[in-house]
């Protein structure tokens, strides 16, 4: 492993990436333990402090895990799906919280990702997976129901019907779509859209994937993307309005 001394970029984050890079190509492997931070020091010709950085990198990525005591030390972590997906779902919300993804940005990327699981959730989805579709339509359409809780079973819907295509990958590349994009979303279009709109085109996603029909739910999902990209769009429109007439 080896850095640029003459790069301009921070030391600290050519010494992650050289370790990163070891990791991801395999020459440094799952439960691994890394040489200790004076030996890193030493590798690198830089001081402790500047590797001490490069770790607490790694460790915010979950590509390292330390431990104390006597068989301590950093050591390459063993990811799991879970905190994979975790990890997905932060970045995303980051980076929407943050406004570095545009809503309509988002929305398309959002539907079009949503639209690869479709065709598999129509062929794929189970008994359990319509229920739980059932059972969020039928939390929707509760008169009294709060906005946070709509948004909720909204997410839960949409997750049903990515999980439905039974691909942990695709759940996976979905996970800051459906749970970090959409939230977001919802906190835009709440107040102008109608829930009945969305519990109708809910229903029809539910009845043409227990039908097997997949361009019956493409064509809902794809009504449901423009009708969520329209909201956006008047709500973005009057709020731009408001701070011009401010």
């Amino acid at each position: 492993m080896k850095i640029d001394p003459d790069n301009k970029a921070d030391l600290s984050a050519q010494i992650a990436k050289a370790i990163r890079d070891a990791i991801v190509s395999g020459d440094m492997i799952v439960d691994q333990r890394l040489p200790s931070e004076a030996e890193l020091a030493d590798q690198f010709a830089v001081s402790r402090s500047t590797v001490r950085e490069a770790l607490k990198r790694l460790a915010a990525q979950s590509l390292i895990r330390t431990q104390r005591g006597a068989f301590g030390g950093a050591f390459v972590n063993r990811l799991s799906y879970e905190e994979a997906y975790g990890d997905q779902i932060t970045t995303a919300t980051l980076l929407l919280s943050m406004n570095a993804i545009s809503f309509d940005v988002a929305c398309e990327a959002r539907y079009a990702l949503e639209r690869a699981c479709t065709t598999l959730s129509a062929e794929r989805r189970t008994a359990d997976i319509l229920a739980t579709m059932r059972a969020e339509i039928h939390r929707q359409g509760q008169p009294g129901l709060s906005d946070e809780s709509f948004c909720a079973s909204d997410v839960a819907f949409h997750r049903a019907l990515v999980d439905g295509a039974g691909n942990p990958v695709l759940s996976y590349q979905l996970a800051g779509a459906v749970e970090a994009m959409q939230p977001l979303m919802n906190m835009i279009t709440f107040t102008a859209r109608s829930r009945e709109a969305i519990v109708g085109l809910h229903t029809r996603i539910a009845d043409a994937l227990e039908a097997h029909a997949p361009e019956a739910a493409q064509e809902a999902l794809h009504e449901l993307e423009a009708y969520t990209l329209h909201l956006g769009q008047d709500v973005m429109a009057a709020r731009n309005k408001d701070r011009a007439a401010g």
